[in-house]
């Protein structure tokens, strides 16, 4: 009986504790989660906003923004929280320089959230200059 006893006890503590959810946490709600550049030049450059909004009922904290590959440059508001309601703008910068070729990456941005993690998409095709000049 004690040695039942012993692991009963030991393993109602080696279990982790249950975690609460905030029901007031902020919640990150995008108007678009991927673009699509279509046909661009080589050398050329190109960028786009996502645009987000603070859907919760506390201030959204943007930890970081993280790309895959050098080529896509995410650029996170980090600098100061976005309060409910307010709206948002994740900058992603795509190099075309290397050579043409299509291209489908994905970046992440980390948050406070209820949802912590989200994925963002940008796709593309990065075509010779003649190419697009006699389209």
């Amino acid at each position: 009986m004690l040695i039942v006893s012993i692991f009963v006890v030991a393993t109602g503590f080696g279990q982790a504790p249950e975690k609460v959810e905030n029901p007031n946490a902020p919640e990150i709600t995008f108007e678009k989660m991927e673009f699509d550049f279509g046909k661009k030049p080589l050398n050329s450059a190109i960028e786009y906003e996502f645009t987000f909004t603070n859907t919760g009922k506390e201030p959204l904290i943007v930890q970081r923004c993280q790309a895959g590959c050098s080529c896509t440059v995410p650029v996170c508001p980090t600098e100061k929280p976005i309060l409910p309601g307010e709206k948002g703008k994740v900058k992603v910068q795509y190099s075309t320089t290397s050579y043409p070729h299509s291209f489908n990456r994905a970046f992440t941005m980390t948050t406070n959230a209820k949802t912590s993690t989200v994925t963002l998409r940008i796709t593309g095709e990065i075509l010779q200059e003649a190419e697009t000049a006699a389209k």
